[in-house]
């Protein structure tokens, strides 16, 4: 018959996501916000540079907190970053449990009102 050639394959896109621990610790955290009655929509949004999941106080906003994952900041400042309404950045580090620290923090005030 003849020769079979394979059709070149692009380099598969590497997508960031997060693991079931860390994806379990902001759901957590989401939960009692919404219980709370602070926070009414999310949205995660998986790409190749970054893992990001948005808290909405309605779903026709702009997110108040953003959770992101950058893995290729691992070795500089740390791949967590906490990201306000605004855009800046109000927490960075290696590990997850101190960037939620101010919203549970915020948790504690919204609980005892």
């Amino acid at each position: 018959m003849g020769i079979v050639t394979p059709f070149p394959r692009a380099p598969l896109a590497v997508q960031v996501g997060f693991d079931r621990q860390e994806l379990s610790r902001i759901l957590d955290l989401y939960g009692r916000m919404v219980a709370a009655g602070h926070w009414r929509d999310y949205a995660i949004d998986l790409g190749r540079e970054a893992a990001i999941f948005s808290c909405f106080r309605r779903a026709a906003e702009r997110p108040e907190y953003r959770i992101e994952k950058r893995p290729a900041l691992r070795t500089r400042q740390g791949q967590w970053a906490l990201t306000g309404e605004g855009g800046a950045v109000l927490r960075r580090g290696h590990e997850l449990g101190p960037i939620l620290a101010p919203v549970e923090r915020k948790l504690m005030k919204l609980v005892e009102n």
